[in-house]
Formats: C-alpha cells, structure tokens, sequence
C-alpha cells in the first residue's frame, strides 16, 4: 500500500491559483523590499555603517537558514484539519505584517542600539518568514498531482511575485519622498505600514482559498529516515547548489543596486507623470520584464525540458548582467535595455525551477517510496537563505573595503567597487547556478513516468 492517496484529481480552478499566488504578492512585500533597499535603508536611513550592516545581515539570515530544515521537518509531521502546511500561514500572517513593519518604525536609538534593534527584529522577521514561506512553498507539491498543473501553479504565483515587485519597484522610492515630506525615514514607515497591511490580507486570502489534496495515510517516518531519503536525491542536490548561487547572486546584485543608481549612474532628475524618477523608472522597466518572462514559462515549458531552459536562461542572464561593468555612467538608456533584456531572461525561471523543486518531492516518493515535501522545500529556502546571507554581506564588506560613504560623493575606488558587485561578481556566479543544473536528472520521459507510477500507487492507496 502506498503512503500517499489523491483527495481529487480535478482540474485546479483559476481562482485558486489566483490565491496561491497572492501569498507570494504578500511574501514579496518584504522580500524584494529587502532585496533592494534594506542595506540602502540600514546605512543611509537608519545610520548603520555598511560594515555592520552587511555584517549583521549575513549573521541573522546564516543563523535563520538553519531553521528551514526545522520548520519542514515540523510541517511535514503538522496534523490538522486544514492539512499539514496552509494552518501555518493562518498562524503566522498576522505576526509577519507586523514585525516587518517593525523593522522599518526608526526607534531614535545611539549608534549601538539601532544595530541592536537591527539585529532583533530582522531575526525575528526572519523566522516569521520562515515559519510562513516554508509551508506554503511546500503547498505546491501537495496542492496537485500533476506535474504541467504545478507548473501552471507556480506561473500563476510568480506573476503575482512580480506584479508585488512591480509596486515595490515603482512606489517604495518615490513614496518615501512624497508620504515622508523629503524624511526618508517617516517614508519608508508609512510606506511599510502599507505593505505590512496588504501583506497580512494577501496572506489570509490564500489560506482560505486552496487546498491539499496528496495527504498521508500512514503516519511520517522519524526525521533521520526523511534525511537519508534527502540526501540520496540528486535532482534535489542539484537545485540546492543552483539556489546557493542564484541567491548569492541576488544578494550581491540587490544590495548593490540602489548604490549603483544613486552613486554611480547619472540619472535624469525629470519626473515622469509627477512621480517617477530615473531610478524608478529603471525599476519599474525590469520588473515589467520579470512579469512579461514569468508569463512566458508555461508556453516555454511546453516546448522545452525545465532543465535545459534553466540553464540556457541563467546563463543568457548572467551574461547580459556582466555588460553594467562596460557601460558608461552617463548612459542612462542603455542601462535600461539591457536591464531589461536581463530581466526578461531571468523571468521564466523561479517559476520553472519551483515547479522542478515539486518534481524533487515526487522523485523521492518515486525512487525511494518516501516523500519529504516539507523537507525538499525547507532545504532549497535553506541553501537561498545561505546564498542571500552570504551575498548581502559580501555587497555590503566591498561597500566598505573600496571605501564608501553615505551621502558623499564617492571616490573612484567606491565607484569600482560598486560596478564591480552590480555586475562581474553576479555574473560568475549565474554561471555556476547554471553549470549546477547540468546533474539535475529529472528529464521529461523521468517525469512523466513518474507522474504514471505514482497516480497508480495513489489510487491503489485512497
């Protein structure tokens, strides 16, 4: 008999995708905040040096990572009548919004006590997020059994990602001025307060509208049995190597990014339609390009295997990223195409690779007649963590080490050391996030025997 049975087989309706992919417009909220204006905030806001930032950064997310694997092992073994992982976002929506407003409410504190509530609360933010992001991310490899639905499902949720980052990209810095009157500080709280809000109701509205439907009839095996069955997984292996340097690349990449438009980029000061300026504007033009590729990924996937167009997409991307060390600083235009260009290279993956993480969990039950979806997806969110750590402390250490300062103009050497982590060091390693795919095993004839296999042994089980 096997572990697993199938509640329904029924196609998923579009509203429910729609709610799956609200919670990841409300996971982004605070996310992408974080991705690209967090250190900016930390050192010229909130009065951090860049160094202690870009230190404390990396000690709380590395310290976070490990409680990923807690957290899947406990969503794996969660018994409930809302099934194992959607009572957590009910659970923890609520505490989520307002920590990571909390984290931007600008207590008037000394030097060592701003670091101090720095460090509070961005660990307390991070284990919301874990105990909320882990559970849902391991919500789509038990919200159907179908592979080409997962893949329409995680689509569905990085669209939505993007349209959050899309808001993010185009309102965070322009608000901050306008809600804050010209104090940057009072903007970034308010506008937070918002995101904070809508994040909170986004979360509830996926809880209530989807639904577990691969459920355990037997009860889980002890967690070092889920581990040895983990470790055996090599497609799984594979992705976390490629998590590690695709978000060592975003952390470098998005912690250097408000400092490269700000310090080295000569912008236009011109409003377009009152509000946006240069920055905004390039923002917003790289996010469009995110949705546009997101969207892309389901007609992509059904011409191509999610391996190869992982790997020929990271690739193209770290390529075009590589091009910022060329361009002059004064030409504001071409840093846009190829932004945008970039972007939209990237913009079919996280779609595509989540779908892939859903395809882990079944090689697992497949393979191994074991299934540790909680733990597939905790271990990737564990290996980004540690990539994110990693790469927000290395932007903000070579911040410090080519001699910046807040609110000056910066030297030549600042300048170098700018350009250098928007652009060389990300893209080596989308090179090696590409490269890590190569041993991902899982091809198309993999999966589709796989999905026949396993309907039948789930059927056999209900």
């Amino acid at each position: 008999m096997n572990d697993y049975k199938i509640l329904s087989t029924d196609k998923i309706k579009v509203g429910e995708k729609i709610g799956y992919g609200a919670g990841d417009t409300a996971s982004n909220f605070f996310f992408h905040t974080f991705n690209i204006f967090l250190l900016y905030y930390y050192t010229d806001v909130f009065g951090i040096a860049a160094n202690a930032a870009a230190t404390m950064l990396f000690i709380t997310k590395l310290f976070d990572a490990f409680t990923d694997i807690i957290m899947g092992s406990i969503a794996d073994r969660t018994q409930t009548r809302w099934g194992k992982f959607r009572p957590w976002i009910l659970w923890v929506a609520i505490p989520y919004g307002i920590i990571g407003y909390s984290m931007f409410a600008n207590p008037d504190f000394s030097d060592g006590g701003k670091l101090i509530y720095a460090y509070v609360t961005y660990s307390l933010m991070m284990l919301a997020y874990t105990a909320i992001n882990v559970p849902y991310s391991s919500l789509l490899g038990v919200i159907s059994s179908k592979s080409a639905e997962r893949s329409t499902l995680a689509s569905y949720r990085f669209v939505m990602a993007f349209f959050a980052q899309l808001l993010i990209s185009a309102f965070v810095w322009p608000f901050k001025d306008i809600l804050g009157g010209g104090n940057e500080a009072l903007g970034f709280q308010l506008t937070m307060g918002i995101f904070a809000v809508l994040s909170i109701i986004l979360w509830l509205i996926t809880f209530g509208t989807t639904k577990e439907r691969i459920v355990a009839v037997q009860k889980p095996k002890a967690l070092k049995s889920d581990l040895k069955v983990l470790f055996k997984n090599g497609p799984w292996i594979a992705l976390v190597f490629c998590g590690l340097f695709t978000l060592l690349n975003l952390g470098v990449r998005g912690g250097a990014t408000v400092y490269y438009m700000k310090y080295f980029a000569q912008v236009s000061d011109e409003k377009l339609l009152w509000i946006f300026d240069g920055v905004a504007i390039f923002f917003i033009s790289g996010t469009i390009a995110m949705i546009i590729g997101s969207a892309l990924s389901k007609p992509l996937t059904m011409l191509y295997s999610k391996k190869n167009l992982m790997m020929v997409l990271t690739a193209l991307h770290g390529l075009l990223i590589g091009l910022f060390f060329f361009i002059p600083a004064d030409a504001y235009w071409t840093m846009l195409i190829v932004n945008f260009f970039a972007t939209l290279a990237i913009g079919p993956t996280p779609a595509i690779v989540w779908a892939m993480y859903a395809d882990c969990a079944d090689y697992g039950e497949w393979k191994f007649k074991q299934r540790t979806t909680g733990l597939i997806f905790s271990g990737v969110i564990f290996s980004q963590k540690v990539g994110a750590a990693i790469g927000v402390g290395i932007a903000g250490w070579i911040l410090y080490w080519f001699g910046f300062e807040p609110n000056v103009e910066q030297t030549e050497s600042a300048l170098l050391g700018i350009k250098i982590s928007f652009s060389l060091i990300p893209a080596a390693l989308l090179f090696l996030a590409s490269f890590s795919v190569i041993f991902y095993g899982i091809t198309n004839k993999v999966s589709k025997d796989m999905e026949t296999e396993l309907n039948a042994q789930r059927s056999e089980g209900a």
